[in-house]
């Protein structure tokens, strides 16, 4: 054994006399920042970590380790193939979905990303954001009038987690008949059992069947401009891009959501103050961005060459894994780090950076569709309140994604109209 490597990593080189920190099991889910201050005081910037099987990889905790990887694509690539650990992955091993390789904007590199991408970019820039917030205030009021006469919902499961998918769903162009099993099939295939894959090629056979609607008649949606693209965009190839979108935009603005009306519930900075305002949704929503930002940690990239980041030796084909709530916290660029200080600064790593970051205008799309969601919720509902105490509140054990399982709330019983069918009321009452 060399004077960089341990047993347990199986070579993996790290600093010598020191272990590599297990990312699974439990303890994450309740104080992340915690465990992030932890490796950053330990390792530094760079840290050896085990992942599901003791799977080794490196985590990048480092603001601007993190901008250095994402900013340098050739060295720090995104095809999963690269990875020298490929052998000693089991069968069914359940970070599979990240890594697993597919003919993808996700892995593709160069070029070819550049090609998808930009078709992406260009799909997603034809959305009159005016008209994307007119689209998410009618399908807000649609599920709040579901359960604003009940006095109580638990607005994770009735709100937060359904709006993003009704959103995109209807900028797809699916048909309204379809979306409750659409919807029933995507929370499926999110599980962690034996009915994620048949859920998931359900929802695949759903695209394929609307991109080839799309293809034999246009329409003013997503889809048919990534096939009317310049960029030639095959059938397989729009599909797959879907999918990928359609993910990337679910459960991340869910949770964003979620985030934020936890945060403005349960923060008295947030609270309603005696001239019946609150203070400002956008400030919140950058709020949770920089301290509770949805997508906490995203694998990977696989090193094209060795290199060093952070004082550590990276190997060919070493797995390296974006830290995006550790880099937001990193007190070498914000050492007066308070909830207070992210007001305004928006140069958090919540979206990533660099090629391979969220496609713009995606970020933009999904702030309109949180915000609406937030302002609508404290339009309709002005008394909400939690119904639980806000320590009792459940975050899902999840090291990739920060959201609540669930956010019970309590307000004053609304009129409101009995939903005519094929709105998102009677879609999902």
């Amino acid at each position: 054994m060399t004077e960089q490597q341990h047993p347990r990593t199986g070579g993996c080189p790290m600093r010598p006399g020191t272990d590599a920190v297990p990312l699974y099991g439990a303890g994450f889910s309740d104080d992340p920042a915690k465990l992030y201050r932890e490796m950053r005081a330990r390792y530094g910037t760079v840290a050896p970590v085990l992942l599901d099987g003791d799977i080794p990889g490196w985590f990048v905790l480092g603001y601007r380790e993190l901008h250095q990887v994402t900013s340098n694509p050739e060295l720090f690539a995104r095809d999963s193939r690269r990875w020298h650990a490929w052998e000693h992955i089991p069968e069914g091993w359940p970070l599979m979905p990240f890594v697993g390789h597919q003919p993808s904007v996700m892995f593709a590199e160069g070029a070819e990303h550049r090609r998808r991408a930009g078709a992406i970019s260009d799909a997603l820039t034809a959305i009159d954001q005016f008209e994307l917030r007119q689209i998410c205030e009618r399908l807000a009021d649609g599920l709040i009038d579901a359960f604003a006469g009940s006095g109580e919902t638990d607005l994770m499961v009735h709100y937060a987690a359904r709006l993003p998918l009704l959103v995109i769903a209807e900028l797809f162009g699916f048909p309204a008949t379809e979306v409750p099993e659409l919807a029933a099939d995507i929370a499926a295939s999110l599980n962690a059992d034996d009915g994620a894959i048949a859920a998931h090629q359900r929802v695949a056979a759903r695209m394929q069947r609307l991109v080839k609607a799309r293809r034999a008649r246009p329409g003013a949606d997503v889809p048919s401009r990534l096939l009317g693209h310049q960029a030639g965009l095959a059938d397989e190839e729009v599909v797959i891009d879907l999918l990928v979108m359609m993910a990337a935009a679910q459960q991340p603005t869910a949770n964003w959501i979620g985030n934020t009306l936890r945060l403005m519930l349960t923060d008295d900075r947030f609270a309603v103050s005696l001239s019946g305002g609150r203070r400002s949704v956008g400030q919140a929503l950058n709020e949770v961005l920089w301290h509770d930002t949805p997508t906490q940690n995203y694998i990977g990239r696989w090193a094209a060459r060795d290199t060093q980041l952070g004082g550590r030796r990276i190997r060919t084909g070493d797995l390296v894994i974006l830290g995006l709530a550790a880099a937001n916290t990193d007190p070498q660029v914000r050492p007066d780090f308070s909830e207070a200080g992210a007001d305004g600064n928006q140069a958090h790593m919540s979206f990533s950076h660099g090629e391979h970051a969220c496609p713009y205008p995606a970020p933009e799309i999904a702030e309109v569709i949180a915000k609406a969601a937030v302002e609508v919720l404290l339009d309709r509902l002005p008394d909400v309140m939690l119904a639980v105490p806000a320590e009792d509140l459940v975050w899902h054990p999840s090291l990739w994604m920060r959201g609540l399982v669930g956010l019970p709330v309590e307000f004053t019983p609304a009129y409101t109209p009995i939903p005519a069918m094929g709105t998102p009321g009677a879609l999902y009452g």
